[in-house]
């Protein structure tokens, strides 16, 4: 459970995927001074993991609550997509906005 800034517990999910691939394209891009220009856009595409034949496995238990999904998230910022590797999982956390 995740703890808010007041110290409760809030209901979490949490998710486990991998990412499959990772797409640079042309896009549009606000620019510092207020005008538009062309700039890059990295689309990193994910999909839940798959269970691998042990029951006791971390990923088979994942697999059981969540076979069957994607998230696709459209990213200007480089650094940020730095931290996506294409064959490597994540965590992700669904945590209710108050």
């Amino acid at each position: 459970m995740a703890k808010t800034k007041k110290g409760r517990a809030e209901r979490c999910v949490r998710a486990k995927f991998k990412v499959q691939s990772i797409e640079r394209t042309m896009s549009q891009r606000k620019r510092p001074d207020g005008t538009w220009g062309p700039g890059e856009l990295h689309t990193v595409k994910m999909f839940p993991i798959y269970h691998n034949d042990d029951p006791d496995h971390e990923n088979t238990a994942f697999w059981e609550a969540t076979p069957s999904g994607s998230l696709e998230l459209g990213m200007v910022n480089a650094e940020a997509v730095a931290h996506f590797e294409i064959g490597h999982e994540y965590y992700i956390d669904f945590i209710p906005v108050q």
